[in-house]
């Protein structure tokens, strides 16, 4: 398995690519990558780094036992996950469901209104997860330096 640096550096590439794609920030594919599976660390199933529950149009899925927080209690559940065969294809599933799906549909549509991160970060996290305090980790995560300079790397390899 890399280590944390080539995790990081191996998806800032693949968000870098599916920024100019599909205008999904690298930061916030990245950040949510980073939180959802502990920086590439801990996926759900073998590819799925960012918690994307099952829908109609996965093939592959794995099922987990999940936290989920419900009316500010901490309960346990045995949930459906989508599964993919690469780290790029759970990606582009994650930039497509932030971009096209219908839940985040509000967020995006601000977004492309204002180009402010951290109102897209909020709009998706409000959505995307119960814990708390996702939002402000995954606002936080995608300020950090070293998300920062992945990207910029990425973006001169590119």
């Amino acid at each position: 398995m890399q280590d944390l640096q080539g995790r990081l550096a191996e998806v800032a590439g693949i968000a870098v690519r599916l920024e100019k794609k599909t205008g999904c920030p690298a930061q916030e594919l990245i950040a949510q990558w980073a939180v959802e599976s502990q920086w590439g660390g801990h996926p759900c199933g073998q590819y799925n780094c960012f918690g994307i529950k099952r829908a109609h149009r996965h093939a592959k899925w794995v099922t987990v036992t999940t936290r989920e927080v419900i009316a500010g209690k901490t309960i346990v559940v045995d949930l459906d996950f989508a599964d993919y065969d690469s780290l790029e294809a759970s990606c582009e599933d994650f930039a497509w469901l932030i971009t096209q799906g219908d839940p985040y549909r509000q967020a995006w549509r601000g977004y492309l209104a204002d180009r402010n991160l951290d109102n897209l970060i909020a709009g998706v996290a409000h959505v995307y997860a119960t814990s708390p305090n996702y939002t402000r980790l995954v606002t936080a995560i995608a300020h950090q330096a070293n998300v920062a300079a992945a990207i910029a790397k990425a973006k001169a390899a590119a």
